[in-house]
């Protein structure tokens, strides 16, 4: 986006962007963008709330005023809390709440992990009529398979059909896996929130142990490509504020 930017503002159209990721913007210098500190997927904060996403915008076409840039302002606000899930005084549940094994492999904790969701997936797509997964064509044991094995001296390079670079496959993989957690996390009897669900997969699942462990192991990696999964792409930037202060 911050490229098309300087093309349409070069043809005399002024432009501004929402910027999820600020090290993007400020890396391809978009002429102008107001970063948000909303998780990915939301650059207007919480859905359905007109309000709070009536201040986003309106901070952001504040931007055209500028006419020095590039230039690239910060949101102050969090986006306010949003409750997600389904809730029923039927529901009966399909399986046992998972809880993280510490004993095993990564792979084998992953899989397993994995195979405890899969009664609370499938509840999520018959309860929505849909799934935001499915782009890589993998199953979920497929995907935990790939993910994990990056952490061993062989990892697999590619999976299903996808002719893409390691580093744009690993995206793929990542966050299709990482959608599945949150489909099945937002299944299970309680009040969720994304910032609930976010700590919960990070910090309380093998997977974002797997994924936090990835991205240290490719911060290594000589290969540019996977510069922006090291950096903020794989595990946001609030997420490593919380494992740093952790530590």
């Amino acid at each position: 986006m911050s490229a098309i930017g300087w093309y349409l503002e070069a043809q005399g159209i002024a432009t501004v962007s929402i910027s999820l990721i600020r090290e993007h913007s400020v890396a391809l210098k978009a002429p102008r963008a107001l970063w948000v500190p909303f998780i990915l997927g939301r650059p207007l904060g919480a859905p359905s709330n007109l309000e709070f996403q009536r201040k986003v915008l309106i901070d952001a076409l504040g931007l055209l005023q500028e006419n020095q840039w590039p230039v690239i302002k910060d949101f102050s606000e969090e986006a306010p809390e949003d409750e997600i899930g389904f809730y029923s005084e039927t529901l009966v549940c399909p399986v046992s709440f998972p809880t993280k094994n510490l004993e095993g492999s990564s792979q084998t904790r992953l899989l397993n992990e994995i195979v405890q969701l899969q009664a609370w997936y499938s509840l999520a797509v018959q309860v929505k009529g849909r799934s935001t997964t499915g782009i890589t064509g993998c199953t979920p044991e497929e995907l935990g398979t790939f993910v994990a094995s990056w952490l061993t001296d062989q990892e697999i390079k590619s999976i299903k059909d996808l002719d893409y670079p390691p580093a744009a496959t690993l995206k793929l993989a990542t966050d299709e896996l990482k959608a599945f957690y949150y489909e099945s996390k937002s299944m299970q009897p309680g009040k969720h929130s994304v910032h609930s669900i976010q700590d919960w997969f990070w910090f309380d699942t093998t997977a974002g142990e797997v994924f936090l462990a990835i991205k240290e192991k490719i911060s290594h990696f000589e290969d540019t490509s996977f510069k922006g999964l090291s950096t903020t792409s794989l595990v946001p930037r609030v997420v490593q504020q919380k494992v740093a202060e952790q530590k």
